[in-house]
């Protein structure tokens, strides 16, 4: 049977081809969307009739004393998958209305079958995302789990890879994501993609090579910036045995986490060294050792800024003092600076760690 919003939609898609009133009914007799808004919910007998006999009625002014809540016009049922799904009425002089009765018939059915596969996808989309949310949360699986994998045709014998991708632009529809991850999820049915809350995706890919699996993430990688036209970051786990698929996830999540000190937009777990230590500590350790460090230049943009270039350059003074830009001697006394502040030497390799340690700390404070 028709809903109300699809009903609704049908109307206005209809008034784009004819200037006459329109009315959608209920196999049962009911109007739930129409041109005229003070019919909607009246009986509509000549519409039962052209439901309950499966043919198109015409209505003509005599049968306006007949029929209960019937004007002027045709009445043409419209079937989904054999059945009639309701009946699209419309007003006006029989012999004037009935050629585009057939056309409109046709078109509305099309919607009726529009929206049905578009909600077969989304309930199947959904479907995943809850699968995928059980595979990473549950401890252990259940037979329900199992089944429903088996259900869904997904494969829990084989190693898998866990990777997220961000896009940054979160005002992307929501169904601007869904369309461009189902596109690639019928092209790629042995792994999964399902979006994760606004502007994220989670990947689960078969890894059993792990080389080849890379190459699948850097080829939907590419997809996705061409599709959403933006820088999209993708952070990446291990392979693991599909139990284990919770720890992959978890390595992306940190890859995710670490992409600011990496110039790359795909970050491998696999690659990283130090930030792996950094994302162990806890926030209140963050806040005291910045607080013990690199406070007093948190006020003085100058010298923050030229710290955190001097870093950048790999603590090359040329490259500092041109990417600022300023004069070379304007550099060693912001240098000074720093370490009348702080008490600490970005020229020495102890204290210039302790600096660097800081600052990348900093960059990782919740903002």
């Amino acid at each position: 049977m028709l809903l109300p919003a699809l009903a609704a939609k049908i109307v206005e898609e209809v008034k784009k081809v004819i200037v006459e009133d329109v009315i959608v009914v209920t196999p049962e007799g009911t109007i739930i969307a129409s041109t005229d808004d003070s019919r909607v919910g009246d009986f509509h007998e000549g519409a039962k009739i052209a439901s309950g006999e499966k043919r198109t009625v015409i209505i003509s002014k005599k049968d306006e004393q007949t029929l209960a809540g019937v004007k002027a016009g045709i009445n043409l049922p419209v079937f989904f998958k054999g059945e009639v799904a309701g009946v699209i009425g419309i007003t006006g002089i029989p012999d004037e209305i009935s050629p585009f009765g057939e056309v409109i018939r046709k078109m509305t059915e099309l919607l009726v079958n529009e929206s049905y596969y578009t909600e077969q996808l989304n309930w199947e989309a959904r479907t995943r995302e809850a699968f995928v949310f059980d595979w990473i949360q549950l401890k252990e699986w259940t037979s329900a789990f199992t089944n429903r994998a088996r259900l869904l045709n997904i494969d829990l014998t084989m190693q898998r890879l866990a990777a997220i991708a961000v896009i940054p632009d979160e005002s992307l529809h929501y169904k601007g994501i869904s369309s461009v991850i189902q596109t690639w999820q019928n092209s790629h049915p042995e792994d999964l993609f399902v979006q994760w809350g606004n502007n994220r995706i989670v990947m689960v890919f078969h890894s059993g090579d792990t080389a080849y699996a890379k190459g699948r993430i850097q080829s939907f990688h590419q997809f996705l910036e061409e599709e959403f036209r933006t820088h999209v970051l993708i952070g990446a786990g291990k392979s693991v045995r599909p139990s284990r698929l919770s720890d992959s996830y978890m390595q992306a999540e940190r890859a995710i986490q670490s992409n600011s000190t990496h110039d790359a937009r795909i970050v491998f777990d696999e690659d990283l060294t130090i930030e792996m230590l950094l994302n162990e500590i806890s926030l209140k350790t963050k806040e005291e050792y910045i607080e013990r460090t690199i406070s007093p230049l948190l006020t003085e943009a100058d010298l923050f800024t030229t710290l955190s270039v001097l870093f950048e350059k790999n603590h090359s003074l040329k490259k500092t003092a041109e990417a600022l830009p300023i004069h070379i001697n304007t550099l060693h006394y912001r240098m000074k600076k720093i370490e009348e502040l702080t008490g600490l030497n970005p020229s020495r390799l102890n204290d210039a760690l302790i600096l660097y340690l800081a600052v990348m700390l900093l960059d990782k404070q919740p903002k």
